[in-house]
């Protein structure tokens, strides 16, 4: 009878403990799988903002960039220039 009523309250014990720190445990879960998502973004911006540090430097030192990207981005043309551009056939 003793073994029985010592069975059953560890049983019991477990339960509750179960039920005390499960909720708990999931939480802890759902947040290390939030951070792990939020180190990946973090990763993700540092290597966009170090390519935007290259190209700010780039544009700060070299003239020649400049240029390049104005021409690129702006359309902007040589004097006497003449574009040529490919007609888009339409399928």
């Amino acid at each position: 009878m003793e073994r029985k009523k010592i069975a059953f309250c560890l049983v019991a014990l477990s339960a509750a403990l179960c039920v005390i720190f499960l909720p708990g445990f999931s939480e802890l879960q759902k947040l290390r799988g939030q951070n792990e998502q939020h180190l990946s973004r973090i990763a993700l911006l540092e290597e966009h903002n170090d390519k935007l540090q290259w190209e700010l430097a780039k544009m700060r030192d070299d003239p020649e960039y400049v240029k390049m990207k104005a021409r690129e981005k702006l359309g902007i043309i040589k004097k006497d220039e003449i574009i040529y551009r490919k007609k888009r056939v339409s399928p």
